[in-house]
Order: C-alpha cells, then sequence, then structure tokens
C-alpha cells in the first residue's frame, strides 16, 4: 500500500497495537469504534488475537473497515525492554510496528509498554538520519489558545547533550507545526533560570545553537524558560532532557490529581459546600473537561522513520479515540516525512556550529 499521499484524499491507515492496555481490547475496539464513526476516510489494521477481536469488531459493526492480523502473544507492562527485544516475534506490538515499516500504515497505536514499544520502534523503524537520540513529545496543559503546550524529551532517553537538545527544538518545531496548526512555533529551553549564564554547560551551548537554528527551522526561539513557563502562554514548545522532562510530566500528573481530590473533599465536606457544588457544576465541568488527559492522550515517538503513539496505558475508549485522532492528522499530512526533512537539516546545523567554534579558536590562537 502506497502510503506517501495520504494529503491528497487517499484513505489513512493506522495500525493499532490491541492487546497492551490496562483495560483490554474491548476498551480498544469501543475507542476504534467512536474514531471511525468520526473519520470515514480512515481504515485500521488491528493486531492481536483474532479469537478475541473478531467478536468485538463484529458487535461495534467494523467489520468493513477493520482488518485483523492475528497475533498469538502480548508485551506485559512488567517485561523489560531487553527481555521483549529477544522474545518479540508473534507479538501484538511488533506485529503493529511492523505495519507501519512495510508501508501498509501511516502510523502505529499501541497502549502498551512504553519502553518495550521505543526498543521495538527504534529496532524495526530505525532513527532518522541525523538522529542520535529519539525523544516522545507529550502535550502540557497551558494557557495558549490551543490549550496546550508541547514539552520533548518526556523520558525516552534521560540523557541529552546540545547536539540532541538541538534535534528536539527542529523535532518540536516540526510537531507543532503539523500537529497543532502553528504556522510559526515559539521554542523555549526548559533551565533553572532565564538568565542566560544560568544552567549547565551544554545548555548553554544549545541555547546559542538552537538561536542560531531558528531561522532555517522556521521557529521563533524565546530563549531559556523555567518550570512555571511549562503552562504558560509565552511559549509553544518547551525542549528539555528525558530525564527532567519525565519527573516535570510525573509531578504535573501528581499535582493535577491532588488538587483533584482537594476539590471533591472541599465540595464534600458540608451541606453547605455540597449545595455551592450544585451552583458550580458548570464552571466543574469545563474544568473537568479542560484538565481531563483523555483529550490528548498520545505520546508522539520523533526521530525515527516512520511515526508512533504511545497511548496511556489505562486509557479508556475516549483516551484511545484521542491517540487515534492524533495519529490520523499526523498521517494525513504526511508528517514522517516532513520531521525527516527537518531533521536531516539538524546534523548540518550542528556542523556548521561546531565548525565556527573551531574557526574562531583557530583565530583566537
Amino acid at each position: 500500500m502506497d502510503t506517501s499521499n495520504a494529503a491528497s484524499g487517499a484513505p489513512v491507515v493506522l495500525s493499532v497495537d490491541a492487546m497492551g492496555g490496562d483495560k483490554g481490547p474491548a476498551a480498544i475496539v469501543a475507542g476504534l469504534s467512536l474514531f471511525l464513526k468520526k473519520e470515514p476516510n480512515a481504515r485500521i489494521v488491528l493486531h492481536g488475537d483474532q479469537d478475541t477481536l473478531k467478536p468485538l469488531v463484529e458487535r461495534k459493526r467494523l467489520t468493513d473497515r477493520v482488518d485483523i492480523r492475528h497475533a498469538d502473544t502480548v508485551v506485559k507492562m512488567t517485561d523489560k525492554p531487553s527481555q521483549v527485544l529477544r522474545h518479540s516475534k508473534g507479538t501484538s506490538m511488533l506485529s503493529a510496528i511492523n505495519s507501519v515499516r512495510d508501508g501498509e500504515a501511516h502510523a502505529c497505536v499501541s497502549c502498551g509498554n512504553t519502553g518495550a514499544l521505543m526498543a521495538l520502534s527504534m529496532l524495526r523503524l530505525r532513527k532518522a538520519d541525523g538522529v542520535n537520540r529519539p525523544a516522545i513529545a507529550c502535550m502540557w496543559p497551558s494557557r495558549n489558545p490551543s490549550g496546550f503546550n508541547v514539552m520533548l524529551d518526556a523520558g525516552a532517553d534521560i540523557r541529552a547533550d546540545q547536539d540532541d537538545l538541538l534535534t528536539y527544538a527542529l523535532m518540536g518545531a516540526s510537531y507543532a507545526r503539523n500537529g497543532m496548526d502553528l504556522p510559526r512555533p515559539r521554542v523555549g529551553l526548559l533551565n533553572v533560570g532565564v538568565e542566560e549564564h544560568k544552567g549547565r554547560a551544554e545548555l548553554k551551548v544549545a541555547h546559542e545553537m538552537i538561536a542560531k537554528a531558528a531561522p532555517a527551522g522556521d521557529f521563533e526561539y524565546i530563549g531559556f524558560v523555567e518550570g512555571g513557563d511549562l503552562p504558560s502562554d509565552r511559549v509553544d514548545v518547551i525542549v528539555t532532557d528525558g530525564f527532567t522532562g519525565n519527573v516535570a510530566l510525573k509531578t504535573g500528573e501528581g499535582t493535577a490529581t491532588l488538587i483533584s481530590d482537594a476539590l471533591r473533599d472541599a465540595f464534600n465536606a458540608t451541606i453547605f459546600s455540597k449545595i455551592a457544588a450544585l451552583f458550580a457544576m458548570t464552571s466543574l465541568r469545563r474544568l473537568k473537561k479542560r484538565i481531563d488527559p483523555r483529550r490528548v492522550n498520545g505520546g508522539v515517538f520523533l526521530g525515527l522513520n516512520g511515526t508512533v503513539i504511545k497511548s496511556h496505558g489505562g486509557a479508556d475508549a475516549m483516551g484511545v479515540y484521542a491517540a487515534l485522532k492524533l495519529a490520523y492528522r499526523l498521517g494525513q499530512q504526511g508528517f514522517s516525512d516532513k520531521l525527516a526533512a527537518r531533521v536531516a537539516s539538524a546534523a548540518s546545523l550542528a556542523q556548521d556550529y561546531h565548525q565556527d567554534g573551531e574557526s574562531k579558536a583557530e583565530a583566537d590562537n
């Protein structure tokens, strides 16, 4: 199947791992049903146990748009990536990734083990030219009109040097442009302060490299940003290493849960607070919808020769729908090819920066 002309109106094919989520295949198929009702031009290749999936698909009347591919085994959440790499044959996760590698599908979606999904994706799809370390891009609730910012890396690799951070900036800008309709995204580099003298050595070098790359990368670089800027409206893309990004992500999720629990306890404390909750119900529902993680469920693996979406392991039907919607949008726009072009420029930009530095050092001597 030719997947190069999705943007021209040809069907967008998504490859889905049906067996990896905590809620089981029923939630995956329920999400598929919601998604296919909204997108008549989409087709699905569904990977997993055929005896389990066939009645679920038939019950939702999706047989004409869903092609089931049988897979005998499942990658468990507790499996180590190294173990999965050795014993991946016959798994629904590997089968789903292979559909993208073979050009059968535009993007892969899985709710399964994140480490295993990244390891298998790197093995089968390979890193794009110019990428040293792939990254996971996630959506962060913000005050921007879209309601979200992009942050990467969210945990694909705990390390990142200055060249990696430059690549993340270009990939993040491309993702924001194609996934969020931002013609000229604003990119910031996460640091312990906005002053140029602060931060580790590689951050200071990355700061200079990203600023120099901004015109060619077609984005606006606003410099260093702090943790408080993650939900702000002064930036669209936040660049950081995977260790910092993952800690920030888990902290944000924990804080959101704490606030939600505290509000529930406060409104249930007395009869008067319960009455107040009734009057505030519309506003509370609006707040719940705005911070609902299911609306933007899906971390995108950037820097591979193919598009892979990691859905939350505990995603319900609405969460699966959101991940599929994102995968469809990226597949429709030919995002993988566009990202490859941006990433290819990162290597030459980094090389030019280092050569300029060497020339300057020689001149000073």
